[in-house]
């Protein structure tokens, strides 16, 4: 009996097995489909643990090789990755709308590979070291544009039924990255701050430089894996095979064109700015605000929040699965207006409260002979911990506990993936049977802006105001993301519904 899908099946992770009644034949160009989504989950995969194996280490890397550098510029560095990207993905995605994915692929992986290298030699220039942290990190963004390559390509090769499964395997593959991107970064915090020096190669090994070096393994690891493996898929929404043509984007665009719900496309825009926004607030603005809060030092914050960073990470893998079973029971909507009252609930909690202040750091300033005493004791510097006294607010506000801190975690390690699963799989599905190249492009450019702008404004909001405004606002954008999402909730269906068409 014919109906709407509204519902998507599910299938296993990483499997080639659909659960659908009418399932294509396990031929080798089913196969082949599979192996191809593969490898796009992988490549996600490894984007994902390049971009977490410096993050936790960044702000600490600033401080040794820069003393200018302050909590205001980490928010420059952090949003120049994420301004690469933004200009990045709709050239990609066009890219890949006339040209096989293969291309613009290749090309992103090298320009992160060089990126990350640059990283890794940011401190052999005797000035301005910090600039060159940002330039290699817009240069690693600028190639992680190849995200809206990765979704228009599995977008393109999955059945409407498939959709929502691979979009949540892509997305568990992600958070599988980012739990090895910080396990690894942690691990390599033991190599220490001075490490090893490779004198043929004037390379200084250490737990800064490590990381960006093993991205660059990964980067050529996957660059071997496009060419040899990826081959180039399309199937419609019923899941058949099409051919593709690369002179123009198809023979449907202009009848897609004219029926997508355009208002539907720019709201899910919006959404996603929200969401990537809001998570980029946090990923900002945690190892400073556990070294000002607890006082911990600059290799104590990466190993901390590596593991932190870890556990959610593992966290984020059962929610991606438990978002495949609830899509299909409740459907995609509810779960993203749920995931987005989760991002409020752990935000909310973060406000601080109570009679317990931060440590101030010039409580170490004070005892100036003291410290220089035991300095010259232990022929090493002695690194003051605590709030810097330069913010104002470290006097007046009360310090956040660390069971706020962790209890915030594992909130917006449960609300954040599942708004991003449902972001771009509602999106996919608005957009049809047209090639999402472009469309993916300026998703992810909505995404990477909100990752321009967001370090800023938290790094100036945090610094100048402290974290009762910073997060309070967070807390207002939230609410205003659940009342666009309900305002437009019934106009945010699959383009097949929309038409009227049915689905044997």
């Amino acid at each position: 009996m014919a109906q709407f899908i509204d519902s998507d099946e599910s299938t296993p992770l990483l499997s080639d097995d659909s659960n659908s009644d009418d399932a294509q034949p396990q031929d080798e160009d089913y196969k082949s489909r599979w192996r191809s989504i593969r490898v796009m989950y992988f490549t996600m995969f490894l984007s994902s643990v390049g971009f977490t194996l410096v993050i936790t280490s960044l702000w600490p890397y600033l401080q040794k090789i820069d003393d200018s550098t302050n909590a205001t510029f980490l928010g420059w560095v952090v949003a120049a990755y994420s301004l690469g990207q933004m200009l990045a993905s709709p050239i990609f995605g066009l890219w890949s709308n006339y040209r096989p994915h293969r291309e613009p692929l290749v090309c992103s992986i090298v320009i992160n590979l060089s990126a990350n290298i640059y990283y890794a030699y940011a401190y052999l220039p005797r000035t301005n070291n910090k600039f060159h942290v940002l330039i290699s990190r817009a240069f690693v963004g600028f190639g992680a544009g190849n995200v809206a390559v990765v979704r228009s390509y599995v977008a393109g090769a999955t059945s409407l039924e498939e959709r929502t499964s691979a979009m949540a395997n892509m997305s568990a593959c992600q958070a599988l990255g980012f739990i090895l991107g910080p396990a690894l970064q942690a691990c390599l915090s033991f190599i220490g701050e001075h490490g090893v020096t490779v004198k043929a190669i004037d390379l200084q090994l250490n737990m800064y430089t490590a990381p960006a070096l093993l991205a660059t393994v990964f980067c050529f690891i996957n660059i071997l894996l496009v060419v040899l493996v990826l081959r180039a898929h399309r199937v419609d929404e019923r899941g058949r095979v099409g051919a593709i043509n690369y002179t123009s984007e198809d023979d449907i665009s202009e009848e897609t064109e004219e029926t997508i719900d355009k208002i539907a496309v720019l709201t899910s825009n919006a959404l996603f700015f929200i969401v990537m926004f809001i998570f980029a607030v946090y990923e900002t603005i945690a190892t400073p605000l556990s070294m000002d809060m607890f006082a911990w030092t600059r290799k104590e914050a990466v190993l901390y929040n590596g593991i932190i960073i870890c556990c959610i990470g593992l966290q984020s893998v059962l929610v991606f699965l438990a978002v495949k079973v609830a899509s299909e029971r409740v459907g995609d909507r509810p779960v993203f207006l749920a995931g987005l009252a989760i991002i409020f609930c752990g935000f909310f909690i973060l406000l601080p409260w109570g009679n317990h202040y931060p440590k101030i750091q010039w409580a170490d300033l004070k005892n100036n002979s003291l410290v220089s005493q035991m300095s010259k004791a232990s022929n090493k510097s002695i690194e003051p911990t605590g709030c810097p006294y330069e913010q104002t607010w470290c006097q007046y506000t009360p310090a956040i506990h660390l069971a706020q801190y962790i209890s915030s975690n594992i909130l917006i390690g449960v609300g954040y993936p599942a708004c991003n699963v449902m972001s771009y799989t509602l999106y996919s599905k608005i957009l049809g049977p047209k090639p999402q190249g472009v469309y993916m492009g300026w998703l992810t450019a909505s995404g990477s802006g909100a990752r321009t702008v967001a370090p800023v404004f938290v790094s100036q909001a945090y610094t100048i105001l402290g974290p009762r405004w910073a997060f309070g606002l967070i807390c207002g954008m939230v609410v205003v993301a659940i009342i666009l999402l309900s305002s437009v909730y019934h106009r945010l269906v699959t383009f097949s519904v929309r038409r009227g068409r049915t689905i044997q």
